[in-house]
């Protein structure tokens, strides 16, 4: 199975407008699970690779004048060791610095701080070959279609960049610095802009008229991502109770991509499942849902770069909410779903 993926991608980076060869699939592992039996089982079957937290700004740049890049320095070691090509998910968005999230922080302050990191960031990985994708932005509009901003108090899950402001047109300037940076400094990355929840109208509306907009003042934007983790939340409970609409609002969102000239990232996909009492259920319906994921990834790569992450390589407990289902049990047996991979190498 590996030298099948290993020869997937030689053949890719020669002929990226190939079919058969614009469909990529991956899968996430942390730092702390290098070379031990999820790194096994991940260089079994892929070569793309999304370090899952190593580059976020938490870890990296987690106040003023503090840096550590030792974790993704690693991952790289790893991916140029096993040629791999990575994807870094390391953005602007609601994964900052406990610092950027004080209430205290003023608009100037966020701004500095924004710049420094986006800047040594591109900087870096832009140097890298095997990085072949970043997320630039991420999460940065509500199901609602609302800006996702900062709250106050101590909130994990907030984006306190928002607070910097908007510009003449109502749009972010966040968002339209970190793509210039980017534009200017990853010249070699193909850039993303990656989203979470379920198929709303007003959020993929918004998210559609941004990067348009981006793209106006001469910054690039060369993916979007969705993020897909089904049934984490509300926003996604849709796509699984109806699955049908589910899987046509991704085919058309895909298309739009394409018709725009933009890859489109399946970048973290998984299953969540609050008992486990049922767990062969949910193991079924994960594997039927992945089903119809993936047929229509392999179709609409027919018309443009498709990529697929599968986010962990076993069971992850989210405490007091429940599990994520990955291809792999906590036991780190493949799960129903593993058995979809087969199918996609050949």
């Amino acid at each position: 199975m590996k030298n099948q993926i290993i020869i997937f991608f030689i053949f890719f980076s020669f002929s990226i407008s190939s079919q058969e060869n614009n469909f990529i699939v991956g899968a996430t592992l942390n730092f702390n699970e290098l070379n031990t039996q999820k790194s096994d089982l991940f260089l079994k079957d892929f070569t793309y690779l999304t370090p899952a937290n190593a580059a976020k700004q938490t870890v990296v740049h987690p106040k003023p004048n503090t840096w550590n890049w030792t974790k993704i320095d690693q991952m790289i070691d790893f991916a140029k060791l096993h040629n791999l090509d990575l994807r870094i998910h390391g953005p602007i968005g609601p994964q900052s610095s406990k610092w950027a999230k004080d209430d205290l922080r003023t608009s100037d302050e966020l701004m500095l701080n924004l710049v420094e990191f986006i800047t040594e960031s591109c900087i870096k990985f832009s140097k890298e070959p095997s990085v072949k994708w970043m997320d630039v932005v991420n999460e940065t509009i509500l199901p609602s279609g609302k800006w996702h901003g900062p709250k106050l108090g101590n909130n994990k899950w907030e984006n306190p960049w928002l607070k910097i402001g908007l510009d003449e047109n109502e749009f972010p300037i966040y968002i339209l610095k970190s793509f210039e940076i980017a534009t200017k400094l990853a010249p070699n990355i193909s850039l993303v802009f990656n989203q979470n929840a379920g198929f709303q109208p007003r959020l993929w509306d918004k998210l559609k008229k941004s990067v348009k907009y981006i793209r106006s003042k001469g910054y690039r934007v060369d993916g979007i991502g969705w993020q897909g983790h089904l049934l984490l939340s509300k926003s996604t409970y849709g796509i699984v109770n109806d699955l049908d609409k589910g899987i046509k609002d991704l085919s058309n969102l895909i298309d739009w991509a394409h018709e725009n000239d933009l890859d489109f990232h399946v970048t973290e996909l998984d299953y969540f499942v609050k008992d486990k009492s049922n767990l062969s259920y949910h193991l079924s319906e994960q594997k039927m849902i992945y089903s119809r994921i993936i047929n229509l990834l392999e179709e609409k790569s027919k018309n443009g770069l498709v990529t697929l992450n599968f986010w962990d390589m076993g069971e992850r407990y989210k405490k007091g909410k429940g599990y994520f289902q990955s291809i792999y049990s906590k036991e780190l047996k493949p799960n129903p779903s593993y058995e979809l991979l087969n199918n996609i190498l050949k």
